[in-house]
């Protein structure tokens, strides 16, 4: 699966490395999965503005259909998600132009089937034929619901984002199918996908996992998708306007170009 133009080619040969597991830290205030269960029960009452719609379809807080027809937009509403948008040039979990026209927020949980269906189905394509261009920029939100694998995986792409190496990660660890929960995002398999991901410093990557910083995103990422109605994933944000599910590539374009057109009206 290519990167993009800004990304390092990363040795797909390479071998995971033995290493003594380090002392393991106490974890500061984790997302609880449990409290995020009951919010997402609770999200009808968060609901506000035209974005509310994202949290519709998504099957009661279940993986979204494959197929799943987008939500149509808003009307003209301009962008209701514009304040959300972070368009930090150094952030390295966005990839794209930040005074790109359209901006899509993605909410991921790296345990969805479906998420994996759109990084290895449509995001490359995304990237080639609208970041690469300067239309599109993409801003990444962690939305981990699915258990604790989900909590650890969140961690481990953030952490190797500090490394400058998050959309590598990313693409490791959404390259192929697998099952939920099976362990691919165990405390033993992590420094494999790291290492894979191309991440320089291991014991810094775990290290990272567990900082008060990476609890602070899984937090705020957690919080923003729960305000906005957001029950499933893979969910999106296209100038604020929602697309929800692994939509095949052709109802990204439609959406993203509507939305160019309507930033240069």
């Amino acid at each position: 699966m290519p990167v993009s133009r800004s990304r390092k080619p990363k040795n797909s040969k390479a071998k995971a490395v033995a290493r003594p597991t380090p002392a393991r830290r106490s974890r500061p205030a984790p997302v609880r999965f449990g409290v995020v269960a009951l919010a997402a029960l609770l999200v009808c009452a968060l609901v506000v503005g035209a974005v509310s719609a994202l949290g519709g379809g998504g099957g009661g807080g279940g993986s979204p259909t494959q197929g799943e027809s987008p939500t149509a937009p808003q009307g003209d509403q301009g962008n209701p998600a514009e304040s959300l948008e972070r368009r930090d040039a150094d952030d390295p979990y966005a990839l794209g132009d930040v005074d790109a026209p359209v901006v899509m927020l993605q909410y991921t949980d790296f345990q969805s089937a479906f998420d994996g269906v759109h990084a290895r189905d449509a995001h490359d394509d995304l990237v080639r034929e609208f970041v690469d261009s300067g239309v599109l920029r993409i801003e990444f939100r962690q939305f981990p619901i699915n258990g604790p694998e989900s909590d650890a995986a969140a961690r481990a792409s953030w952490a190797a984002g500090q490394q400058g190496r998050f959309w590598e990660f990313y693409e490791v660890a959404l390259d192929e199918e697998f099952h939920q929960n099976d362990g691919r995002f165990s405390e033993e398999r992590l420094p494999e996908l790291a290492e894979r991901a191309g991440v320089a410093d291991v014991d810094r990557f775990l290290a990272d996992m567990e900082s008060e910083a990476a609890t602070e995103t899984m937090t705020r990422d957690t919080n923003e998708a729960l305000s906005l109605g957001v029950s499933a994933t893979p969910s999106f944000l296209v100038n604020g306007q929602p697309l929800q599910g692994a939509q095949p590539l052709d109802a990204f374009r439609t959406a993203i170009e509507a939305a160019a057109d309507a930033a240069q009206g």
